[in-house]
Order: structure tokens, then sequence, then C-alpha cells
């Protein structure tokens, strides 16, 4: 899949945030929300994943304006070193009063694979009902697919925002090695695009 990112951004929904799973976290790490001083760690792991840097530590305030600043809403994964993985239990109205939106998840390319950023977006996920919220909502792109593997794990499912993802989604699904079959209640949905 090429690297440039399609437009608009694939869209997936959890419809549900009962009945999460509890938070285990593995020998080695601990989890918490950001503490003063995390933030040169968060957008190096922003940087890292997102490859639109660098950026100074500044520029973590500069991407949550929309909310006043709440630091529980901002989860770490941290081993010895400080974080290695980062997710943000966020809100954005356009997709609904009770909808929350999982942002920023990122993780350290040395610790992939041990599961960190199911962890940190379930932990996101676990403030977002503390907000009151009842879904959650979430936007990637179409070559991440391990980023796509790891939502459809946690129950997040395609939300279709414009035509032009229904092939798209095949795609991707076929690259995240998913039978099709599962998901075409899905792809075959109306366009659910946010309000304006």
């Amino acid at each position: 899949m090429a690297s440039q990112p399609a437009a608009p951004q694939l869209c997936m929904q959890r419809p549900s945030l009962a009945l999460l799973p509890p938070l285990t976290v593995p020998d080695g790490y601990t989890l918490r929300s950001i503490q003063p001083g995390d933030e040169a760690a968060w957008v190096r792991l922003s940087d890292a994943a997102f490859g639109d840097g660098p950026h100074e530590p500044a520029w973590f305030y500069e991407r949550f304006h929309e909310l006043p600043f709440e630091p529980r809403r901002h989860w770490f994964v941290c081993d010895e070193s400080g974080p290695v993985a980062t997710a943000t239990a966020w809100h954005r109205p356009q997709w609904g009063a009770d909808t929350g939106y999982l942002h920023w998840v990122a993780a350290d390319a040395a610790h992939r694979g041990r599961g960190l950023g199911l962890l940190v977006s379930l932990a996101a996920m676990h403030e977002m009902v503390r907000d009151g919220r009842s879904s959650a909502l979430l936007q990637t792109d179409d070559f991440r697919v391990p980023a796509v593997r790891a939502y459809l794990t946690l129950g997040y499912r395609p939300r279709l925002v414009h035509d032009n993802q229904r092939d798209r989604w095949r795609s991707v699904l076929a690259a995240c090695g998913r039978d099709l079959a599962e998901f075409e209640a899905d792809l075959a949905a109306p366009l659910n695009p946010p309000s304006e």
C-alpha cells in the first residue's frame, strides 16, 4: 500500500464502550496519565509515528487546543526510561455528544509487538467512559495496517464517511488478513459523515 494518505481518512467506530476489558499491564511497564515534563516524550513518540516533525515540546499544546487541557485525557505506557506509548481520550463534537475520539495513538518502534498500543488505547477508552461517552471513534490512514488490526481487536468497525472508502476498506481489511464477509454490512451501510 502507498504511504501517502488517501482522503478523507478512514473512520472506525466502536458502537459501545460498555463491557471494556480490564487493563492488564505487562511486567516491566507502568500505565499513567501525563505528568509535567512529559510533553517532550509525547512529541518524540508522535514525530516518530506520524513523520511530520521534528517539533518542539510546546507543539503538544498546539495539538490540543479544542478542549481545556486535562492531564487525565493523555495516557502513557512507560518503562524505566519513560513513556514508550501514548493515546488520548478526546472529544470532537461533530461526531456526537456521546462519542469519544481516540486520538494520537503512537508507540516507540523498539517496543512494538508487545500490545502496548492496545493497552494505552484501552486506557484512553476507559477514560472516555469516565467522561460519560457511550461509544468511540477514530480516524486513521489506509497504510497503517498494524494500527487498523489493533483497532479491530479493540472492537472498532469501519464507518463510511465517503463513497471512495468502500473499496479502500476492502483492501485494508484484506491486508489485515480479515474475512471480508464479516464486514459486508459495514461496507454496504449508508454514508455516515460527521455533522458540520
